[in-house]
């Protein structure tokens, strides 16, 4: 009977396959793509923010943001583009000896710096689409409030968020895989993104977004001002800075990142679905 979907051992073969052609990519097409997906990702962030930045009840703002930021990934597997989190499933095919650690490592810095790219082109156009003055400025506030608690929530519970967000979201592009047609694909993104979301784990490349355009935003006042207003304090907004944003939550969440997508869904798919195919060669 042929199925209308993928079956695991069949998804992870594809995922061994597509890890070997993004090895071989040229560097131009690997940036373009990555590019766009950091585009992606920063229109659902700057998108969901707008939503939420006046619901008080946290677990509603959640479950919104949530709800909207699983765009940001069906784009990338749809239209098409470059995700560093995603991009950690290569080490499938790392693991079946079709790529060498270097060709992988290539492929993940070129993304990461193309999604840092697409990210902070976009937090500059934002910043002069009048966006952030919308509420009287509270939008512009509640960036620099959610840029300061992404940078102060210490090394290892970013780590740990981190960790758990790219399980979920290598999980959506794995179930995606499996889906032969569009909605299939939209339906198996979009739950596991809306879980990631509504947990508050941490998403490097989300951050790329939500951190800069934060520290941005301090340059005016009545953005401060209504930052003040959602609590936080002036301290804080006086310590958000490039270090901040690089040393206490980018690095702790791309490491964690890299574990949870690479290790707990990469590795142990592959040790359960084509580990024994790579032992008898």
């Amino acid at each position: 009977m042929d199925l209308n979907y993928y079956t695991p051992v069949e998804i992870a073969r594809i995922f061994c396959e597509t890890g070997q052609k993004k090895a071989r990519s040229a560097i131009s097409k690997l940036f373009a793509l990555s590019l766009l997906a950091g585009i992606f990702v920063a229109l659902a962030a700057t998108g969901s923010n707008e939503a939420i930045h006046d619901i008080s009840l946290v677990g509603i703002a959640k479950a919104l943001a949530g709800a909207m930021f699983g765009c940001s990934l069906m784009l990338v597997m749809i239209a098409g583009g470059e995700l560093f989190t995603g991009d950690c499933l290569m080490v499938i095919a790392l693991a079946e000896k079709r790529i060498s650690l270097a060709s992988m490592l290539r492929t993940w810095a070129i993304v990461y710096i193309g999604n840092f790219a697409g990210s902070l082109f976009l937090v500059f156009c934002i910043l002069r689409t009048g966006q952030f003055d919308l509420s009287g400025g509270m939008v512009g506030g509640f960036t620099i409030k959610t840029a300061i608690f992404k940078t102060t929530m210490g090394f290892e519970k970013a780590f740990i968020n981190g960790i758990f967000c790219n399980v979920m979201v290598c999980v959506a592009a794995w179930a995606s895989c499996a889906a032969k047609d569009i909605a299939g694909k939209i339906l198996a993104v979009f739950f596991p993104v809306w879980i990631f979301v509504a947990a508050g784990f941490e998403h490097s490349v989300a951050n790329m977004y939500y951190i800069p355009a934060g520290i941005l935003a301090k340059s005016n006042d009545v953005w401060v001002s209504k930052a003040l207003e959602l609590g936080v304090t002036p301290e804080q907004i006086s310590a958000l800075g490039i270090k901040t944003f690089l040393v206490d939550n980018l690095l702790p969440v791309t490491l964690g990142n890299i574990v949870g997508g690479s290790v707990l869904i990469g590795i142990l798919y592959w040790f359960a679905y084509l580990r024994e195919t790579v032992s008898s060669k």
